[in-house]
């Protein structure tokens, strides 16, 4: 993501973070943690124009009604005080992909918010020469088959990164690095998912979270916020002492099986993973940097998802 993105995405924390202590505490006491995430989201904030503040802060205000409609504690009138505070970026790293956190102590309750501006994309994941993306995605070592498979190319790419190569000088950097990468990536998916039925659920864990969350997109151009509900666990959209929520927010079932993997036809660099209750995820790699690395990211998108995340809840403003 370009600095500009970052800034932009720190920003619009910052102004949801504002407007819902504001609103919230209309209702009830809330209050602000203040935290070295905030403090960045703060600075950032201070960057953007006038002009952009104010788009930020229509589109942040408009997520309010909706929220609580679906969230009926967080307005519950109760003596103790409501907290709401900006993750660090590190609990991405651990499969946890919220960024406002509200919570109560009173009753061991907390939501999670997961703030995007004009950007929908789920995950930014490394494959590496001494990465075992087995182990970090879904607590499984990657096989001595896979490291024998990947260590030709990553060895390749070693002595072009010490000859200072840059990747477009290679003659087919899909041909040479991409198609031999994802090939071993396939195959070691595929055999640990035949070995171990949790690997499609806790690969889906990784990419999507291990907690539950509501997605906020900021859709600019529309002048449209939406909301989804990633409600996997069952922790979200919970009755208060005194209310239902408003709104109703399904539970979405994880998967249990990969139904295929392989090559997205026509391409040389992605692969598409479609797994049952409806979860479909594609896996596109490129190199991070012009210069040559023996470190490759993913940019994975889901493409398919249940049909219950697929309500999206429209904010106009």
């Amino acid at each position: 993501m370009s600095n500009a993105s970052n800034n932009q995405g720190r920003a619009y924390e910052f102004i949801c973070l504002l407007s819902l202590n504001d609103a919230i505490n209309q209702i009830r006491k809330a209050r602000i943690i203040f935290n070295s995430s905030y403090e960045a989201a703060e600075y950032a904030w201070s960057t953007l124009s006038r002009n952009e503040q104010q788009l930020y802060a229509l589109s942040a205000r408009s997520t309010i009604e909706t929220i609580f409609a679906m969230e009926p504690n967080i307005i519950e009138q109760s003596d103790d005080i409501l907290n709401l505070f900006i993750q660090n970026d590190q609990h991405g790293e651990e499969a946890d992909v919220r960024d406002i956190i509200i919570e109560r102590k009173d009753i061991r309750w907390e939501i999670g918010l997961s703030i995007k501006h004009n950007h929908m994309a789920v995950k930014h994941s490394r494959i590496a020469k001494t990465l075992d993306f087995g182990l970090k995605w879904y607590d499984v070592p990657c096989s001595s088959t896979y490291w024998s498979d990947v260590k030709p190319i990553f060895d390749f790419l070693e002595t072009e990164k010490n000859r200072g190569t840059y990747f477009r000088e290679l003659p087919s950097k899909e041909d040479q690095v991409y198609v031999p990468l994802l090939n071993a990536f396939v195959k070691e998916v595929s055999t640990q998912v035949a070995k171990n039925h949790q690997v499609p659920r806790r690969m889906v864990e990784y990419l999507l979270s291990k907690y539950d969350f509501y997605k906020v997109i900021s859709i600019d151009s529309k002048r449209i916020t939406t909301i989804q509900s990633f409600n996997m666990y069952g922790t979200l959209n919970q009755p208060s002492r005194v209310q239902k929520p408003l709104i109703k927010v399904p539970v979405v079932n994880l998967p249990t099986t990969l139904l295929h993997i392989g090559f997205k036809p026509g391409s040389k660099t992605t692969v598409v993973m479609c797994f049952d209750n409806g979860w479909q995820f594609s896996f596109r790699i490129h190199n991070a940097k012009d210069v040559i690395e023996p470190s490759l990211k993913f940019d994975v998108q889901i493409v398919g998802m249940p049909a219950d995340v697929n309500i999206k809840y429209n904010c106009k403003w």
